[in-house]
């Protein structure tokens, strides 16, 4: 990880839904695109976490550094 991660930024990314509410765990709809990108593993199981393919790791790396690193 890089040590200039800018905290506020991963804490904006939390959006609000619902007026004052907050998401716990993603939403099924962000899910499933991710997963019909090819970015998941199937995430309708039982499991709490689901597996990133290798193109979504890539791409989770990248856009980190992109969306919050100053």
């Amino acid at each position: 990880m890089p040590e200039d991660i800018a905290w506020d930024r991963v804490d904006n990314a939390a959006t609000l839904h619902e007026g004052d509410r907050v998401w716990k765990q993603l939403d099924w709809g962000i899910t499933d695109r991710l997963y019909e990108s090819g970015y998941i593993s199937g995430p309708k199981s039982k499991a709490r976490s689901v597996v990133l393919t290798p193109e979504g790791r890539e791409r989770a790396e990248r856009l980190f550094g992109e969306l919050f690193t100053r």
